[in-house]
């Protein structure tokens, strides 16, 4: 994608010879240096152009801030970091007792295996004064070709500066990794069209990506629909969308046990094994369910893991520690509620999520007949804008399939989760500073 910077960018860019901090580290260009990195609003029309050839609305004023104008700045040893954890936790949610501790609370229908892995994933984390801290794991985590369409658009401004290297061909790794889905579902039997389902797909923030997958899987060669799941039809052992067969769904809906009518046809085609479905069901009770973090932080679990003692040590420390609220700890949890995040264990988005130093008598007690659980708080780092604002709060995300990272990408915002709703906040490029 050719992106062209507004005049008044460019010369911000053309003067940026003078470097804007003495030591470059990522705390001091982070304080300190507000050099446009990224042209957001050409990258906006950029985007209409594709949504127009699909005859898609443009991008609305909800996503005026889909898109930061700052870069965030994470060492070489910070990302091959992360990039470990996504291998140690790839090791560890293979393992029998892994697996065996995560189906027993997980919903029945996870205990069907389709064949493959389940689709790409996102791991969230925070950057702490001791390294990178996971926060969270999901298994539909959107962005991925939005952010990709943003690295495209990179000025760099430091010759320490790099894109990492796995961002280079990312649109092509994340249709990939669904095609390998399907293969592996179908045993190399790959027919049909390919449905990219949600609950009223247009009226979902993040409508526009869905577009972008649908035209990278048309440039792949296969026929692509956005519908919903009521849209589909299961009738004598074939998954329909009007009268075209569907051989795959990309998984958009955050029903992940497939439980509710509007879905009732592709629960039982999944079930039936009459279409390749990621992600699945089994995929995101082994990733996504948010008591599997207590697993991953517990170092005797990880010990009869069969895990190597490395891998062991990396979770141990990179994992902040969770536990399960029950009736048994909700008093102790309660009194020392400033200290921990409390999230529903099937939540998603941030939804129902909440620090404790901000919960309300009344909000606790809601979520009494709910399964939360604790995570112990991690403060986010934080990226200056170069205002009299208060600076903004930086979530990072690698995307990854099989135990490969893809790309990483960043989230800036303020208020006590991620959002799209913060002046100079969304969606933000990755710049990793090479090791001096």
């Amino acid at each position: 994608m050719t992106v062209v910077t507004q005049p008044a960018i460019r010369r911000v860019l053309e003067r940026c010879g003078v470097p804007c901090v003495e030591a470059v580290t990522a705390e001091a260009l982070h304080r300190d240096c507000f050099c446009v990195a990224v042209d957001p609003d050409a990258v906006r029309a950029q985007l209409n152009a594709q949504l127009s050839a699909k005859n898609a609305p443009a991008l609305a004023d909800a996503h005026a801030h889909l898109f930061a104008t700052l870069p965030i700045f994470v060492p070489e040893r910070t990302i091959e970091r992360m990039t470990a954890a996504v291998q140690a936790l790839t090791l560890a949610a293979a393992t029998p007792a892994y697996v065996a501790a995560v189906m027993a609370w997980a919903p029945s229908i996870a205990a069907h295996d389709p064949g493959s892995p389940g689709g790409l994933l996102g791991f969230d984390f925070h950057l702490g004064p001791d390294g990178p801290r996971l926060i969270e794991m999901n298994t539909n985590p959107g962005g991925l070709l939005l952010n990709a369409a943003l690295a495209k658009a990179q000025r760099l401004c430091l010759p320490a500066l790099s894109v990492p290297s796995i961002a280079i061909g990312a649109e092509a790794s994340a249709i990939t990794a669904l095609l390998d889905e399907w293969r592996a579902q179908a045993a190399g039997a790959v027919d049909g069209w390919v449905a990219i389902v949600d609950e009223a797909p247009e009226q979902q923030y993040l409508y526009p990506e869905f577009v972008l997958f649908q035209q990278a899987l048309e440039v792949a060669g296969y026929r692509t629909v956005i519908c919903g799941p009521d849209e589909l039809r299961y009738v004598d052992g074939v998954l329909r969308w009007g009268e075209e067969r569907v051989g795959f769904v990309y998984n958009r809906l955050t029903d992940f046990a497939l439980a509710t009518d509007p879905v009732k046809a592709l629960r039982e085609a999944y079930l039936d094994g009459a279409v390749a479905l990621s992600p699945h069901p089994r995929a995101h009770a082994l990733w996504a369910d948010k008591r599997n973090l207590s697993l991953l932080c517990n170092r005797s679990f990880l010990a009869g893991t069969g895990l190597p003692e490395e891998a062991q040590e990396l979770l141990a420390d990179m994992v902040p520690q969770t536990v399960q609220m029950t009736p048994d700890n909700r008093e102790q949890l309660w009194a020392t509620r400033r200290q921990w995040f409390f999230k529903p264990a099937a939540g998603f988005g941030s939804r129902a999520s909440y620090r404790g130093d901000k919960l309300t008598h009344k909000t606790w007690e809601q979520m009494r007949t709910q399964a939360y659980v604790a995570q112990a708080i991690v403060p986010p780092s934080e990226r200056h804008t170069g205002t009299d604002e208060p600076p903004l709060k930086v979530d990072l995300r690698c995307y990854a399939y099989r135990g490969q990272a893809l790309f990483f990408a960043a989230r800036l915002y303020r208020g006590q989760t991620t959002n799209f709703r913060t002046p100079g906040g969304g969606f933000a490029p990755v710049l990793t500073l090479a090791r001096m």
